[in-house]
């Protein structure tokens, strides 16, 4: 037994290492979230900034300049959205005639089927109601303090992107010195591949988001379906959110589809659209413009959605993937680590591993 104890000793010590970090994610979520959020966004905007002063503009302008780009392209998306639910709201009175259709339609499907009155039905109705009042309330609650913390994390991502990007080259020095026993090669070597994964990402991301949300709208304008652009660029948001994010749109596309369309067939062909267009993504778009930056395998991908939610909610299931990256970098890169990198990574990434990833960083 004492040739094993060295290894469960390690394995020990790397659960408990992953156990505190995990509690400490989940307790400093309100400070966690945010400036990860402006990390990976200084990241992102890094290459536009080194541009700008190249061309001679200062630090501080050439922060400015790139943080309202990002910004005005993020709130143009946001607008639009904004806007689309307004007009969806508009046209609540509409809404509110197809849901009473579809709900008597109903009514009559189960009075057949299963022969319960529509008293009876109206009066099960009343009792669900009634018994979700309690949980109503708590929701609500939820709902506001979900608000607070988009107001907070609106408010702190500005200034901590403005200061990561300012003081980027005081920040690597730092990293590099702290791990004074490394060779600051190697330390180096991580930052940057670090560095480009996650640039790469999200580049990848953005590539995807506008062509998905140009296939759903030539499909939703096909079917001739109400809030077609909207709905389109509202499941490509979701969609950045790996297999969950999908799910949560289709439900959504085809509730919204029922309630303003009188054709019962809609929201079933929006679904068919849907997952052709999640089978286009998943085999052709996400392998070829996203996958080859980040070769993570399917499961340690939901695995990392579901904790990264679990932790810091939604925020957690979009930070989970680039966090994932990372450590699987620091993990190849470390020899009594590497069987965990090989564990995140696929089965064709495992083979080729370190050496190559390497050679990539030095050139």
């Amino acid at each position: 037994m004492t040739p094993q104890q060295p290894f469960y000793f390690r394995f020990t010590m790397v659960l408990l290492m992953l156990a505190l970090i995990a509690a400490f994610i989940s307790l400093g979520s309100d400070l966690i979230v945010p400036f990860s959020l402006a990390m990976l966004l200084a990241i992102l905007l890094m290459p536009i900034c080194n541009w700008l002063q190249r061309k001679g503009i200062g630090r501080v302008p050439a922060v400015l300049l790139s943080l309202l780009a990002a910004f005005l392209l993020i709130g143009g998306v946001f607008y639009f959205l904004s806007s689309q639910i307004a007009s969806f709201f508009n046209d609540i009175d509409q809404i509110k005639k197809g849901i009473n259709m579809h709900l008597h339609t109903l009514q009559n499907w189960v009075k057949q089927q299963f022969g319960f009155s529509f008293r009876e039905q109206e009066q099960l109705a009343t009792d669900f109601v009634s018994s979700m009042k309690s949980s109503g309330q708590g929701a609500l609650g939820s709902t506001f303090s979900s608000l607070m913390d988009v107001v907070i994390i609106l408010t702190l991502l500005p200034i901590y992107s403005f200061l990561l990007l300012y003081y980027r080259s005081l920040i690597r020095q730092f990293l590099i010195d702290v791990f004074g026993n490394t060779p600051q090669k190697d330390v180096a070597a991580i930052l940057n591949e670090s560095r480009v994964v996650v640039q790469s990402y999200m580049i990848g991301l953005v590539i995807e988001f506008v062509i998905v949300s140009v296939i759903n709208s030539i499909g939703f304008l096909i079917l001739g379906i109400k809030y077609a652009i909207f709905l389109a660029v509202f499941a490509a948001v979701l969609n950045i959110l790996p297999y969950i994010g999908m799910l949560i749109a289709s439900i959504f596309c085809m509730a919204v589809t029922l309630t303003t369309s009188t054709d019962i067939r809609d929201p079933l062909w929006v679904l068919i659209v849907l997952l052709a267009v999640q089978f286009v993504d998943n085999n052709i778009i996400m392998p070829r413009i996203v996958g080859s930056k980040v070769k993570l395998n399917a499961l340690m991908t939901i695995v990392g959605v579901v904790v990264g939610g679990l932790l810091c909610g939604v925020p957690g299931m979009f930070l989970s993937i680039p966090a994932i990256a990372i450590l699987k970098i620091i993990f190849d890169r470390i020899p009594e680590l590497k069987p965990w990198g090989n564990l995140l990574g696929d089965e064709q990434d495992s083979s080729k591993s370190t050496p190559k990833k390497k050679t990539t960083a030095a050139t």
